[in-house]
């Protein structure tokens, strides 16, 4: 199935995050707009998770870690571990959640 990024509505996830939803069999996967400060509360979830950082700079915690990701930077984050995060700047990033994000259909 062919599929056109710009053609994909946004949706408000959580404040501040904007983001366009393509779900597989087995996989999901968003490309999130961030604004500035935004911020994903910590939380954890059956998924394995990875995030690409595309624009801007994130600050990101896993497992109580924290580290500051750029652009073309990538960390992933294990099935069911803490994890939380906020936009530094505006942010352009990408997650791959596996198996399918059944909380953001």
């Amino acid at each position: 199935m062919k599929i056109q990024l710009d053609k994909i509505t946004a949706k408000e996830i959580i404040p501040g995050y904007m983001g366009k939803l393509i779900h597989g069999q087995k996989m999901s996967l968003v490309y999130w707009d961030v604004e500035k400060d935004a911020e994903v509360p910590e939380h954890a979830h059956e998924n394995e998770q990875i995030m690409q950082v595309l624009e801007g700079e994130f600050e990101f915690t896993v497992d109580g870690s924290t580290a500051i990701y750029t652009a073309g930077e990538l960390i992933v984050i294990p099935p069911n571990v803490l994890h939380k995060g906020r936009a530094l700047t505006r942010c352009r990033l990408m997650d791959v959640f596996s198996p399918v994000r059944e909380a953001y259909k």
